[in-house]
């Protein structure tokens, strides 16, 4: 029988030892229930039981983090903290990410034994590759299709987020693709809304795209909201495609990682992965996913383009947190795909001092809607101080002193405040 496994990595914090704690998460999620049952024999468990393969102690708290756990007898006080790898036969679930879920994050969060719990980290086998092709874009591929190299891709949000006719959204985007951005994509708020049809919306969007085309030779990446149900999606993919659209997004936490792998089996174009949702699953630092763990599901599954936040930004996540989201997004797996990091929230051309300092890279999509739109010269110079905050950011050369020979960063920095 195959023996290859997948190693879950988990920041536990449990009131009993921890290696009574991995030993439950390790039953629970394999052969053992509550209490021994029949046929639960020494063989079986050896085949098909989960194994804890290390345990590293950290620092204990006196306070538990999460409600519902249960203290043993004689507890001390204290809440041990540790990481806790466990590893799954692959033969318990098959090269599934729907049924990974189930073993790796199934009812673990429930269990009285844990104070706390959160996934850090998944080593995958080969078979998942096999499986999932990953993303058929990726960096490499958005770039082509943009002609962007060398630089991060820029580009905006659709604001306001909600209420735009279909021409007043079509003037909009006709503004923007005139400026020359790369890229902009719909607010998650809004896919396909009875008061602006996703078809009467791409009609619109596209011949403001193409006429701009058409003009300067540059067609901006457009990325539709096709959000849905798994039937609504493929209709609304393929009714982008037919209108020459070039991007497509999804919301992952409202799809699921199986209708994201659904998506990627047919999809002509990038998908834009949208990660709204995710504070739920991981605001509280013992309690859901790390996204390190969680981007890999979404790469195997199919994700292009994925949110990482940014930094600075009008969000609680840390800046540490942010970079670890983006270098994640490029970590090596099976297979060898990346997915283009997006940051946004709050950026603007100022945010990319901080943000190349800390990653050295220039493989991200950087996303600003007020801080392009709201540009106290247009979008057009919003765009341009975007670009020129990179340029200071990669040349080593302060923001301010740059700024005093590029009126357009000059101006990005009286109205963001921000020197």
């Amino acid at each position: 029988m195959n023996q290859e496994r997948v190693y879950a990595t988990y920041l536990v914090e449990t009131p009993d030892s921890l290696a009574h704690a991995a030993e439950v998460i390790a039953g629970e999620q394999s052969t053992g229930t509550f209490t021994a049952v029949p046929g639960e024999t020494d063989a079986l468990k050896e085949r098909f039981g989960a194994r804890i393969e290390r345990i590293e102690e950290l620092e204990p708290v006196r306070q538990p983090t999460l409600p519902g756990s249960k203290t043993p007898s004689g507890h001390d006080g204290l809440y041990r903290r540790g990481r806790v790898t466990v590893s799954f036969p692959l033969h318990n679930f098959g090269p599934s990410i729907p049924n990974l879920m189930s073993a790796v994050a199934g009812n673990l969060y429930e269990l009285q034994q844990l104070s706390g719990l959160r996934l850090v980290d998944l080593e995958l086998p080969e078979a998942f590759a096999a499986r999932y092709p990953g993303p058929k874009f990726g960096i490499a591929g958005t770039r082509k299709l943009t002609h962007v190299y060398d630089r991060p891709i820029l580009g905006t949000i659709v604001k306001p987020s909600i209420g735009l006719t279909p021409q007043e959204l079509q003037r909009m985007i006709a503004d923007v693709s005139e400026a020359g951005l790369d890229f902009i994509k719909d607010d998650e708020l809004n896919a396909n809304p009875p008061y602006a049809p996703l078809e009467v919306k791409v009609k619109a969007v596209m011949e403001a795209v193409e006429r701009a085309a058409d003009a300067s030779g540059k067609k901006i990446m457009y990325a539709f909201n096709i959000t849905g149900d798994i039937e609504e999606m493929k209709r609304n993919h393929d009714l982008v495609v037919r209108a020459g659209g070039n991007c497509v997004m999804v919301s992952i936490m409202s799809v699921g990682l199986a209708g994201l792998a659904h998506l990627n089996s047919y999809s002509e174009v990038p998908i834009h992965g949208h990660r709204n949702q995710w504070g739920m699953m991981t605001r509280c630092p013992l309690l859901g996913f790390e996204f390190s763990a969680y981007q890999k599901l979404c790469r195997l599954a199919g994700a292009d383009h994925l949110h990482v936040n940014g930094l600075n930004s009008k969000f609680y996540e840390s800046n540490e947190s942010v970079v670890r989201s983006i270098e994640a997004c490029a970590s090596p797996m099976h297979g060898g795909y990346a997915a283009m990091p997006v940051v946004s929230s709050a950026q603007w051309a100022g945010t990319a001092e901080a943000t190349y300092a800390a990653t050295r890279t220039v493989d991200v999509m950087h996303l600003a809607g007020g801080g392009i739109l709201a540009h106290p010269d247009g979008a057009a110079a919003g765009f341009e101080s975007m670009k020129q905050g990179w340029e200071a950011a990669v040349k080593g050369i302060p923001m301010a002193e740059y700024a005093k020979s590029h009126p357009e960063l000059q101006r990005a920095i009286a109205k963001y405040g921000k020197g």
